[in-house]
């Protein structure tokens, strides 16, 4: 007699499904595996299995059946390890709010280092507006090529190039003649305005075309300026990319693009923006995405969960393998795991007393829900419970060293935080106090040439009432890279 089929491993969900999960599942696995869209070998075979395991869990009585036939639940070996890190040992009965930090870290187990690379699905959507033209156009241009050239066979590409319309430049398709697509690539002209909707749905449209399970889907856009008018119906195209399961990459050129806005609408996602401060490092930007996404191993994590009451989430920063804050609701896109380097992710709790009415307190319940492209059927989500002791009086334990690393960088890229705010509510003097606070940190650090670009920073501020474009990216992105440099002290 054969073994019975895990159905909740095949759909991807914990025993404790609710009959809403099972459906979502269902049609999640459907879209990807459904024999219209996917004729790869096996592929049938596994979507009959996924219709026999709905079938089965949809129905209350087939399920309460299938479930008695189970043996005890065990938690399967999976090829992602996660860890969670606590600031303190526990929390201290008290009549007032208390922070807890937590970090998660996810890595892979070293079997799942040997997994195939999958391959890509890319979409780079170029800005050609008026402001592009000349040598910023043509490195621009120049980059895109590069990138061309360095994709696998297997790889699907394609290209828009958008101002106030959007154009497909190379439709979505394999590379069979690579040098009449570049000459494509070298047709674009500079022209138009800037309207990133047009652009954006246009690049979703081309990777929808190729998209499959089995390959990292993704949208890189790149632009130089502000988009006016359409910024929500951005904002929804990346809510829908990340139902579907691509990804959306920013990266700005220059000063004038809208940093708060993209990093938004990337992180949606589960992704950032990055800052090219000179068009001549486009090429290099672009060959560290696509070295990250030909390392990816898990190309999307989402977090889903509820808080208990009484807690609440008050910040919550990736701190690798791209960092950057991260819009923290009932299902968080959290990032992509590298082969290479991890994904770790720090929370600020904010907990108040009334939560504090056991010996443990649970500050969040919910499952890591992890997308593996290299592997054909949905891997079993992961229990995370976050929860920790409760004692009368305070710990003297010193934070996990880890903890103390990554709140040590973000308090900087906080402080940069505080003073933006600050000088755009008016506050100039906080808004100097702020940057000169951060530009002693810096220096304690070792991190010399920042403190001192801070520094300028704040007698701009005092002087003109305001920052300067370039030096309010430049402190941003930089505090923000601090997370990505290990231990290094730059000079």
């Amino acid at each position: 007699m054969g073994q019975t089929p895990d159905y909740y491993a095949i759909l991807g969900l914990l025993r404790d499904a609710t009959p809403e999960e099972v459906k979502r599942a269902y049609v999640e696995a459907a879209q990807h595996l459904h024999p219209d869209k996917n004729q790869a070998p096996g592929e049938t075979e596994i979507f009959l299995e996924v219709q026999q395991a709905y079938e089965t869990l949809s129905n209350p009585k087939r399920r309460k059946a299938y479930d008695a036939t189970l043996p005890k639940e065990e938690t399967p070996e999976s090829p992602i390890l996660h860890e969670i890190l606590y600031s303190r040992p526990h929390l201290v009965r008290l009549d007032e709010a208390q922070l807890m930090y937590v970090l998660v870290n996810l890595r892979a187990r070293n079997e799942g280092q040997s997994l195939p690379v999958p391959p890509l699905n890319v979409c780079l959507v170029l800005d050609r507006s008026t402001s592009m033209k000349d040598a910023k156009m043509d490195l621009l241009k120049a980059a895109a090529i590069q990138f061309l050239r360095d994709l696998r066979a297997e790889d699907i590409f394609s290209v828009v190039a958008f101002s106030d319309r959007a154009d497909v430049i190379i439709p979505a398709s394999y590379q069979n003649d690579r040098l009449k697509l570049e000459s494509r690539i070298r047709d674009i002209q500079a022209r138009g305005a800037t309207e990133l909707f047009q652009g954006l749905q246009s690049g979703l449209n081309e990777v929808r075309r190729g998209r499959d399970a089995r390959r990292v889907n993704q949208v890189i856009l790149l632009t130089d300026g502000h988009t006016y008018g359409d910024e929500e119906a951005c904002l929804n195209l990346a809510e829908q990319a990340s139902r579907e399961g691509i990804g959306i990459s920013v990266m700005g050129i220059g000063t004038d693009w809208n940093d708060a806005f993209l990093d938004q609408m990337a992180s949606r996602t589960g992704n950032t923006s990055r800052y090219i401060a000179r068009p001549q490092d486009i090429q290099k930007l672009l060959a560290e995405k696509f070295h990250e996404l030909t390392s990816v191993l898990a190309e999307e994590v989402t977090l889903e969960g509820a808080l208990a009451e009484g807690v609440q989430v008050n910040y919550a920063f990736r701190t690798q393998p791209e960092s950057g804050p991260l819009l923290f609701d009932k299902t968080t896109p959290l990032g992509a795991i590298l082969r290479d380097t991890g994904l770790s992710v720090l929370f600020e709790f904010l907990v108040q007393p009334s939560a504090l009415k056991e010996d443990r307190t649970l500050l969040l319940d919910g499952a890591l829900k992890i997308a593996m492209a290299a592997r054909p059927t949905p891997l079993s989500p992961i229990r995370i419970r976050i929860q920790t002791e409760t004692a009368d009086e305070p710990a003297v334990a010193l934070p996990p060293p880890a903890i103390l690393q990554a709140l040590s960088r973000l308090t900087l890229y906080r402080m940069q935080e505080r003073a933006r705010d600050e000088a755009q509510a008016g506050e100039y003097d906080k808004a100097t106090r702020s940057l000169k606070s951060l530009a002693v940190h810096l220096l304690e650090q070792g991190h010399r040439d920042l403190a001192n670009t801070v520094l300028l920073e704040a007698e701009n501020i005092q002087r003109k009432r305001t920052f300067s474009l370039s030096g309010e990216k430049e402190i941003k992105y930089a505090t923000r890279a601090l997370f990505m440099q290990e231990g290094e002290v730059p000079g």
